[in-house]
């Protein structure tokens, strides 16, 4: 059965934009693509219109008045809004995209932006975020349960301790966007935890023995910064 999520034309999408023409692109662009675009100026607008809406996904710009993009996507994500966030900006640094992922956001695409390219990225955001609401990811021929705790590719299923899955299934969540060590213990072990560094890259390192034949994905230490899963085709 098709959930009503998978139509197109019933996604309401939030677009964070100060520049008028800028603005008005991205809604003509994702208006074009059967979304429905909800224009705000900044991050503040924004989180009084989701007061009133629910959104299932956020176009966020990176430098607004009031309340910039880094700003919003922190104040999100404090409060466990697991809401996709697309970052659209003209910061095409790579310390601007290693901030913007810190911040939250689960993509970033540069100014001046391939409109097909905005709406694949887009499309794909979704539906990860439908596989998260179901408790299940999926990565190449790769499937975690969430419910199982179990990894399955083929007619190979693994199941895993529970502080490994829940770690591996946070990193899977979003590939390619750093996780921070802080942010992972905190996320995995509680925010009041006294566990060290030491135990995290000990479960880091389990999971890497486990699944370092596996063709779909690797873990990656991002030094300095945490870890992510990278895909390896």
């Amino acid at each position: 059965m098709v959930s009503c999520r998978e139509v197109w034309g019933v996604f309401d999408i939030l677009v964070v934009e100060d520049d008028a023409n800028t603005q008005k692109l991205l809604c003509a662009v994702l208006t074009h693509g059967g979304y429905h675009a909800h224009p705000v100026n900044n991050g503040l607008e924004a989180l009084s219109r989701m007061e009133a809406q629910r959104f299932d996904l956020i176009v966020l710009d990176l430098m607004m008045p009031e309340m910039n993009g880094y700003e919003l996507c922190k104040a999100l994500r404090s409060v466990r809004d697991n809401i996709p966030i697309l970052m659209v900006t003209a910061m095409d640094d790579m310390t601007y995209k290693h901030q913007g992922f810190l911040a939250g956001t689960d993509d970033y695409l540069t100014k001046p932006f391939d409109e097909q390219e905005l709406l694949f990225r887009i499309k794909a955001l979704l539906r990860r975020a439908q596989a998260a609401s179901e408790h299940k990811l999926v990565l190449g021929e790769t499937t975690l349960d969430y419910h199982a705790l179990t990894v399955t590719r083929g007619a190979e299923q693994a199941l895993l301790p529970q502080k490994e899955f829940y770690l591996l299934f946070k990193l899977m969540s979003s590939p390619d966007k750093i996780f921070t060590r802080l942010h992972l213990m905190e996320e995995i072990w509680g925010v009041n935890t006294e566990m060290d560094s030491h135990t995290l890259n000990v479960h880091i390192n389990r999971l890497r023995d486990k699944f370092r034949d596996n063709p779909d994905f690797e873990i990656v230490t991002v030094r300095g910064l945490g870890y992510k899963v990278a895909k390896r085709r």
